[in-house]
């Protein structure tokens, strides 16, 4: 007990370059883990602007949700067997975007903090540093069983739920064996059966219609449902993406990714997840709020809609506008 408050003396300095005080690091540091704490620990700030420009940029930081994306779009994206110099490249894209998001939030708390407090003075920083104490067992047990519980209620309401949704959205409507073949699948064939059964799914058909959104990022309707059912939570692309690829090939999923192409359009036939893509998505997983509950414990903490909808907007915008920049810029450079 008692680092933290050392941690937040010692960047009180550097905090201030960003129109912060100290104890706003603790906050940015606790949404590493997840933006919910992060957000409530802005209680402790004295200072109500502070607060407000904290829990801006509080979702920007790499909260734990988004590494199964990111674990999985790095494979996709980097050989595991590149290096730059004693470091895997894998190891140094996923530090790169966690650095991305770090300097991005401090950017958003600067951004909101001067457009909140042109006019303000500065609140000084007072800041009691309690002894130096070893945690009592009890509080340990006690917080360790706080997070394992948050997370089981997570995974066996949102997360399930999101899934199953899916599922049936993926699998319906049912489609019958005069029309498959009318069609031309062969109905003793279960993989032809299961892809168009996916590819003419309500689905599909979702993912299709907001298609115009997210075409300039290269994103082909699967992509895009996987990304809609990420604002429940960001781990549901994950399980998006392999119930697709298990309808095409439910021995080798993994590879039924990788060889994944456009169905149709201008793009028909190239592949789908090329470096260009795999950017994009990236950086738009580092900047998109694609979590409901962190809008309701915004909406919660400020006492008004007001301020999650913006949130919630600027994010969505900043996300795609960066997106497209990363996508832009990794096809001029050959990617």
């Amino acid at each position: 007990m008692g680092y933290l408050a050392r941690a937040a003396f010692l960047m009180d300095r550097v905090m201030a370059r960003f129109g912060l005080e100290g104890r706003a690091f603790v906050a940015l540091l606790s949404s590493f883990a997840c933006a919910i704490p992060g957000i409530m620990a802005t209680r402790t700030l004295p200072s109500a602007k502070d607060r407000l420009a904290t829990m801006m940029a509080a979702p920007l930081m790499t909260c734990s949700a988004r590494l199964p994306v990111y674990v999985l779009l790095i494979g996709l994206l980097v050989d595991p067997s590149v290096k730059a110099g004693p470091f895997g490249a894998q190891g140094l894209v996923m530090f790169g975007l966690y650095l991305l998001g770090a300097v991005s939030a401090m950017l958003a708390a600067w951004v909101f903090k001067k457009l909140g407090d042109r006019h303000g003075q500065p609140v000084p920083f007072f800041m009691e540093l309690p002894p130096y104490r070893l945690p009592a067992p009890r509080a340990v047990l006690a917080a360790m069983w706080s997070s394992a519980h948050a997370f089981l209620r997570k995974c066996s309401t949102v997360i399930v739920a999101t899934s199953v949704v899916l599922w049936l959205l993926l699998n319906l409507p049912l489609h019958g064996d005069a029309q498959l073949r009318a069609a031309g699948v062969d109905t003793t064939d279960s993989v032809a059966v299961s892809a168009y059964t996916v590819d003419h799914s309500y689905a599909a058909g979702l993912g299709r219609l907001v298609a115009p959104v997210f075409d300039p990022l290269g994103f082909d309707w699967r992509i895009n449902v996987g990304v809609l059912s990420a604002q429940g939570a960001r781990e549901t692309f994950v399980a998006t993406l392999g119930q697709v690829a298990a309808a095409e090939d439910p021995e080798a999923p993994d590879q039924a990714l990788q060889a994944m192409t456009y169905p149709d359009g201008p793009r028909a036939g190239e592949p789908v997840f090329t470096a260009p893509t795999i950017a994009a998505l990236l950086v738009y997983f580092v900047y998109a709020l694609q979590c409901m509950a962190t809008v309701a414990v915004l909406r919660r903490e400020t006492g008004t809609w007001r301020w999650p909808l913006i949130v919630f907007t600027y994010l969505t915008v900043l996300a795609w506008l960066m997106a497209y920049l990363a996508r832009t810029v990794t096809v001029v450079l050959g990617g």
